[in-house]
C-alpha cells in the first residue's frame, strides 16, 4: 500500500475517532474527563487544586484543542504529498479543520445531554491554526537554511 494511502487511512481513521468522542452521551464524556484527571494526579498534578471549579472545562477544551491540532497534521501530511509548499495545501487543511469541527458540533446536538458550541469550533479551528504556524515556520526555516547553506558553500 502506497505511503499517501495510508496518510489518508490516518485522516479518516482520526475523525471517525472525533466522531466516537462526539457521540458518547454527556455522563460517559464525564467520566472521560474524570480519567484524565486521574492520570494527571499520578503525575503529581491536582488540577482541581491548580483550577478549582475550572479543573473540567480546561480538561474538555484542551482535548477540543489536542483532537483537532492532531487532525490539522494528518490532513497536512495527506494533502501535501501531492502539492508540497503551496499555500493552498495549509489553507485547505485549516478549512477541512473548521467544516469537519462544525459538523461535529452539529452532530452534537443529537447525543443526550450533549449541545452544540460555536466556542467549541473556534477552539478546535485555533487548534489548527497553531498546527499551522508550526508547520509554515518550520518549512519557511528548513527553506531558509537550506538556502544560506547552499550560498555560504559556493562562496567558499
Amino acid at each position: 500500500m502506497k505511503k499517501k494511502h495510508i496518510d489518508w487511512i490516518l485522516v479518516i481513521g482520526w475523525m471517525i475517532l472525533i466522531f466516537m468522542f462526539s457521540s458518547q452521551v454527556a455522563e460517559v464524556s464525564n467520566e472521560n474527563n474524570k480519567f484524565i484527571e486521574y492520570i494527571f494526579n499520578l503525575f503529581g498534578l491536582d488540577l482541581n487544586s491548580i483550577f478549582g471549579t475550572l479543573s473540567d472545562f480546561i480538561v474538555r477544551k484542551a482535548g477540543h484543542f489536542t483532537e483537532y491540532f492532531i487532525l490539522y497534521v494528518l490532513l497536512y501530511r495527506a494533502i501535501s504529498k501531492e502539492r508540497e509548499g503551496d499555500i493552498k495545501v495549509y489553507i485547505g487543511a485549516l478549512l477541512i479543520v473548521f467544516l469537519y469541527a462544525s459538523s461535529d458540533e452539529f452532530h452534537q446536538a443529537f447525543v443526550p445531554g450533549r449541545g452544540p458550541a460555536f466556542r467549541d469550533v473556534l477552539i478546535d479551528t485555533c487548534a489548527g491554526t497553531t498546527a499551522f504556524l508550526i508547520i509554515y515556520i518550520r518549512a519557511t526555516l528548513k527553506k531558509t537554511s537550506s538556502f544560506r547553506n547552499k550560498h555560504l558553500t559556493k562562496s567558499n
